[in-house]
């Protein structure tokens, strides 16, 4: 008897609804289960989308207040409205949602609204309130992602302790802010309100700040983010959570000491973890990890062959287009064409400003391999483009294999990396050298050109030793 859907994704975020369309797109009959009212998971609705709307909107009154004033243009009492702000960042992401909705109605793709949780290996029942529906499939994608990690001493109750979901919908801009955890999300969020007023300070376990970052980039970030007021408390560990009259006061261990830290806001930046609770994985059949991770084969397959999953909820980095990535690759190979996803080409950037982009591996990351590689770095003070706007922070560091040239990482920290390191990602997917970047046409002026800058000296230094 054949099943009701030769395609069922359960989650409609980056990785689920991109999923869902492409196999509706190769013909296949696909259902996509989300228990949110809206599609587009955590990254539309309460991650990436509306963070970088904030941040959009607080740069440009940073920019209002402090910098365009180098510019000879005079701007007396510039305030902002907090209310309006977070409107604008809803109408941004209402009309993205809108958008994927469009997409599933134009390719024929089945939404259900409810919670997904396995009967067998190719039934699931979903359950929203009292209506249970039961439906089966030939293929599963499971697309759950991830939420927020708490701290057994600071549970969130979106008032004085919030996660990033919270931190996105404050009715106020508080006065100060505790963020702890220093990766992205912790700086993005804290850049935000830093820019509309707010005491930041971000307490860190670790001693470096984004530290899946090069090393160089993570220095130097941290060092323009002092300049812009944060306050770091690096190798540090919040101890104890105290809530008070008004805020909280966090005790915190730092350089064999205990220092206390009082906020009107927590922040909880320490990270994520996979959404797989509540699927029922053991009836499915489906082999799950003590951190709630689901090992897959090469080819996205779980314990159960016919059962894929993808972004948050397998081993990586939990970077919206790596699933989205995934996603397609997943349809593909259930229809049966061939597909990878080059995870040496996948970026990351943090949107602070300046923004931070990586691609591929650090220096540091290819000599732990074995690799012999040569380096070469440029600084965006010295290009003419970067003199115009005024932003000449940071610089580009490029990693190429010593005997061939290859191009194995990039990263780079300065304004608008986060477009700039597509160069890096088409380099590492085509296997591109650092001949070929450093001989490429750069228009002129453009921030673009320190990247040609950073191959060209890295060839240079090879050709001295």
């Amino acid at each position: 008897m054949a099943r009701e859907y030769q395609v069922m994704v359960i989650g409609s975020g980056p990785g689920g609804y991109v999923a869902a369309v492409q196999a509706a797109q190769l013909g296949l009959r696909t259902v996509c289960i989300e228990k949110m009212p809206t599609l587009g998971g955590t990254c539309l609705n309460v991650g990436c989308i509306p963070s970088k709307a904030l941040l959009q909107s607080s740069e440009y009154f940073e920019l209002i207040n402090k910098s365009v004033k180098e510019h000879g243009i005079e701007v007396q009492g510039a305030s902002y409205n907090l209310t309006r702000m977070m409107q604008r960042k809803e109408l941004v992401v209402k009309g993205l949602v809108d958008s994927v909705a469009s997409l599933f109605k134009g390719n024929h793709i089945e939404r259900i609204l409810g919670e997904a949780r396995f009967k067998d290996s190719h039934t699931v029942e979903v359950i929203n309130g009292s209506d249970i529906k039961t439906i089966d499939a030939d293929f599963i994608i499971i697309a759950t992602g991830s939420e927020p990690i708490n701290l057994p001493f600071l549970p969130f109750d979106d008032k004085t302790i919030v996660s990033s979901t919270g931190a996105l919908s404050l009715e106020e801009v508080p006065k100060r802010m505790l963020v702890v955890g220093a990766g992205a999300i912790g700086l993005e969020l804290a850049s935000v309100y830093n820019r509309l007023g707010t005491k930041i300070t971000v307490i860190e376990m670790l001693d470096r700040v984004t530290p899946t970052m090069d090393l160089a980039v993570s220095k130097q970030l941290l060092q323009v983010l002092k300049k812009q007021g944060l306050e770091f408390y690096l190798g540090a560990k919040v101890t104890e959570a105290i809530k008070e009259k008004e805020g909280i006061t966090l005790a915190v261990d730092y350089e064999g000491k205990q220092m206390k830290f009082q906020g009107d806001v927590v922040l909880v930046a320490v990270g994520r973890r996979p959404y797989t609770q509540g699927l029922n994985l053991e009836a499915a059949g489906v082999t799950i990890s003590p951190k709630g991770l689901i090992p897959i084969d090469g080819n996205f397959r779980t314990s159960q062959s016919h059962i894929f999953a993808i972004g948050d909820v397998v081993d990586g980095p939990m970077l919206a287009h790596r699933a989205s990535h995934e996603g397609i690759a997943v349809a593909e190979i259930i229809a049966g064409k061939h597909s990878h996803v080059n995870y040496m080409a996948i970026p990351n950037v943090v949107y602070t400003h300046p923004e931070v982009s990586a691609v591929g591996l650090t220096d540091n990351e290819a000599r732990a391999a074995g690799l012999k590689v040569i380096v070469g770095t440029a600084f965006f003070r010295g290009n003419a483009r970067a003199r115009c706007s005024g932003d000449i922070e940071g610089f580009v560091k490029v990693i190429g294999e010593a005997a061939s040239g290859r191009l194995l990482g990039m990263h780079m920290i300065g304004a608008h990396s986060s477009e700039m390191i597509a160069e890096g990602v088409i380099a590492i997917e085509k296997k591109a050298t650092l001949q070929d970047i450093a001989t490429a046409p750069h228009a002129h002026p453009t921030l673009s050109e320190t990247i040609m800058e950073a191959a060209q000296n890295a060839l240079k230094d090879r050709s001295q030793t």
